[in-house]
Formats: structure tokens, C-alpha cells, sequence
């Protein structure tokens, strides 16, 4: 049976997985980004990791058009209601669909089978999802995996699975569970030594948070020399400065762990630190307050240690002194680089509902902005993103010239995120009332 993976613009690493599971089970397996698939497929497998894939008129088209059994899989599995009921596929496969996969590929459609969601006789059967074994054979790499940048990586090693954490906007927990798994050393480099077989220059090691490494569930606890040893590995295989740890928890990360950074990889740490107001961190259920955030980015700094910062606007509830209390944090830490974002309502997380209860009247996602940048006709989310990017690119520990190109690339980028922000908003609330829960067998 010849399958085809369909992974939209780049290749994930899920659906490269998935893809070495299905070719040592004797699947005649082809990976692609493009939705160009070969007339002699039997099935296609569609590999999606965002919620906007879903209003994507080429995806829709693609689902809409083919004469092929399609099924769905990757993060956006969580909701596979909203997926059947937006593409016209046969079915999802719902979780880690390490095992599911094979099955239903194997025999079939069958409420027998975990993890999977298809119509039946007009209804939707929604079996539950179970936790996949992380042993596995070697992902199917495609040959041209040295073409892609993701965050200037040529891909994302998953190291574990699960996070501890219950970020309001983030769907990690809900997708892996709150119990970290954490996969070999052995393992990990054999699959980093392949890579670079295959051409990878450079690499990111991932898994929700990188420093819950072999995390101690009993006494919660880190285990840094876990995490020390796994850098120290990877770097002996690509070279310290081909790998990259993103994703560290504030409130999980120590001098030791810093300097292992310092020495093992690129030299950076990227921080999710959102806000800097305590009652937006709270709302977001992050964990940490401003204080956890500051001594989190002056420690790596003392450990030469470059920080990047990531930061939400636009969250339900933030008021003109959230925000203010936002770039008053950015003016006084000299980051080293900066991502803002706006509150995206994944669908599944505790964000989603929250804008689900939030009349638009009082969501500055869709409230028209009226002050400093009221020409540009913007809403309050993206005024906020715009002006808060203006601003990190003076409080970086390297200012940027404010040119004309760099202000209109933030301008583009925060019209693009509201406006994309709005359309999962509107698909959110399409649904509102209409989430199914699985059926236990």
C-alpha cells in the first residue's frame, strides 16, 4: 500500500516520525510538503500544526478535491470535531498516533482502534487517544531536510514528551499529558547522527521545555545532570554551535544548566516570559510572576548566556498598565532578542475559553484602537503588537536603526497576526457549545 504523507510548507518532525513507523511496517511511505501527491497514492495521511491550516483555502481545496482517503494528524488533533467539520476528510487521527496509525491503516476504520475520530451515519465517534511507546525506529528524512529554517534549525529534536507547566494559551499538556517521558540519550543521538547523515547542519532540541529532561515526577524535581549530559552528547555529534536549546521555563533553570548552554550549544536561552504585569501572568497561569522572570534573564546574562524573550499581548483582561508594565520589562532587561504575539485561542486550551466567554466588545482582538496609532486603523491587540515592537527594537542589548523597511515589517506582521487571530476566533465561536469528549471503551 503506498501512502503519502502530506506535511503543508515544512517537514515536522511528527510527521517524519510517523512516517518511519509506517516505512518499517512495510508501507511504501513518500513525504512531501507540497499538495501536489502522486496519482498511484492509496491513502494520504495531511500532517497539520496549526488551526489556521484549517481556513486555508489551499488545504480546503486539496481535502475538497482529492479521490483519496484522507486522514488528519498532528497538534491540531485535539479538536478533530472542528476538522471534520471544516475539511472534508475521512477521519483524525487524534494524540500521539505513533500506534493508531499503523492500525487503522492496517485494518481499517473501527471504533476498536484508540486515538481515532471519524463520521459515522452522520455522527462523529471519537475513541479515546492513549500515550505512544517513545521507542521507535528512525524518522523517514526526507533528502532535502537541509533546505528548511526553523528558527534558523533545520529541525526539532524531540527529547521528551509532556509538561508540568498549565499555561492557559498552550495546548502541550492537553496533547501529551502533564507527566514528562523522556526518551534515551542512545536513542536521541542515534537519530542526531542520522540527521546530520542526511545533510542537517544544525539542530533544536525540544519537548514542551528542554530543561524537564528525565524530570523526577516523584519529587519534582529537575535533573540537571541529566539535562547536562544530553547537551554535552548532542554537542560532541554537531558541534556546539549547530544546536539550540529553546523553550526554558523560568522558574527551571539554574547556573549549572546556563553555563552547559554556555558550553554545548549556540549560547542562547528563549524564555517565555509574556508579560510583565503579575495579574496578566496569573490570568495566564503561568506559574511565575515578574520577579521569577527578571532573575531568570539576569542569571543567564551572568552566565554569558544570550535571552531571547517571548511576550503575548492582546490577552482578555490586559489593561493600558498591563501593557505598560510589559515594556517597562523590556526597557529594563536589554534582552537580546524579542517575539510578540497575540493571544491566538487555541482551540482545547484554557485562552479558548476565556475568549470564548469575552464579548467582542471587551476583546481588544477586536476592539478599534483609538490612540497614538489611530491613523493605521488597527485594532487594540494589533496596536499593542506594532508599538511594542517599535520599542524592543530600542531596548534590545543591540538597539536596531529604525528604518522604514523594519517599521512596516512590524506594522505587516501586526496586522497579519490580528487578523489571523480573529479568524480562529470566529472559528472558535462557530463551535461554541458543539465540543464532543471521546469514547471510553
Amino acid at each position: 500500500m503506498k501512502i503519502t504523507i502530506v506535511s503543508p510548507d515544512l517537514y515536522t518532525y511528527g510527521s517524519m516520525v510517523i512516517g518511519g513507523i509506517l516505512r518499517d511496517a512495510g508501507f511504501n511511505v513518500t513525504l512531501t510538503k507540497n499538495t501536489d501527491v502522486s496519482a498511484d497514492t492509496d491513502i494520504i495521511l495531511l500532517s497539520l500544526y496549526s488551526t489556521l491550516h484549517l481556513l486555508d483555502s489551499r488545504i480546503r481545496n486539496f481535502a475538497e478535491q482529492s479521490s483519496k482517503p484522507i486522514y488528519v494528524g498532528g497538534p491540531i488533533s485535539a479538536y478533530p470535531d472542528i476538522i471534520l467539520g471544516e475539511l472534508d476528510v475521512d477521519g483524525v487521527i487524534v494524540g500521539e498516533g505513533e500506534e493508531s496509525t499503523v492500525e487503522l491503516l492496517s485494518n481499517g476504520v473501527s471504533e476498536d482502534i484508540s486515538g481515532i475520530a471519524f463520521r459515522n451515519d452522520g455522527e462523529i465517534v471519537w475513541t479515546e487517544p492513549k500515550p505512544a511507546k517513545l521507542e521507535r525506529p528512525m524518522p523517514l528524512i526526507p533528502d532535502d531536510i537541509s533546505d528548511q529554517s526553523i528558527r534558523g534549525a533545520n529541525v526539532y529534536i524531540e527529547t521528551h514528551r509532556g509538561c508540568i507547566g498549565a499555561c492557559g494559551f498552550c495546548q502541550v499538556p492537553k496533547f501529551f499529558g502533564r507527566t514528562i517521558r523522556s526518551r534515551e540519550i542512545a536513542d536521541i543521538i542515534a537519530e542526531i547522527k542520522e540527521f546530520k547523515q542526511r545533510g542537517v547542519q544544525r539542530i533544536a532540541i525540544s519537548g514542551g521545555t528542554s530543561s524537564l529532561y528525565q524530570y523526577n515526577q516523584h519529587e519534582k524535581s529537575v535533573n540537571v545532570s541529566a539535562f547536562v549530559e544530553l547537551l554535552q552528547a548532542i554537542a560532541e555529534v554537531m558541534g556546539g554551535r549547530n544546536v539550540s536549546v529553546p523553550d526554558i521555563r523560568v522558574d527551571y533553570v539554574d547556573e549549572e544548566m546556563l553555563h552547559a548552554i554556555h558550553d554545548f550549544t549556540m549560547g542562547w536561552v528563549y524564555y517565555g516570559i509574556e508579560s510583565g504585569s503579575d495579574k496578566m501572568l496569573k490570568e495566564m497561569r503561568k506559574g511565575v510572576d515578574a520577579e521569577n522572570n527578571v532573575y531568570a534573564i539576569e542569571l543567564a546574562q551572568q552566565c554569558g548566556v544570550k535571552v531571547a524573550g517571548s511576550f503575548i499581548v492582546g490577552y482578555p483582561g490586559e489593561t493600558a498598565e498591563d501593557y505598560q508594565l510589559t515594556k517597562d520589562l523590556i526597557e529594563d532587561t536589554f534582552l537580546d532578542d524579542i517575539f510578540i504575539s497575540i493571544a491566538e485561542p487555541i482551540p482545547e486550551t484554557h485562552l479558548a475559553d476565556l475568549v470564548l466567554k469575552t464579548d467582542d466588545s471587551e476583546n481588544p482582538t477586536f476592539i478599534a484602537h483609538t490612540g497614538e496609532y489611530k491613523a493605521l486603523k488597527m485594532t487594540e491587540s494589533e496596536a499593542r503588537c506594532f508599538d511594542l515592537a517599535l520599542h524592543a527594537q530600542m531596548c534590545k542589548s543591540m538597539p536596531n536603526l529604525l528604518t522604514d523597511q523594519l517599521y512596516q515589517a512590524c506594522l505587516d506582521d501586526a496586522r497579519q497576526q490580528g487578523s489571523d487571530v480573529r479568524a480562529v476566533t470566529r472559528l472558535l465561536q462557530k463551535y461554541r457549545g458543539k465540543r464532543l469528549s471521546p469514547r471510553y471503551k
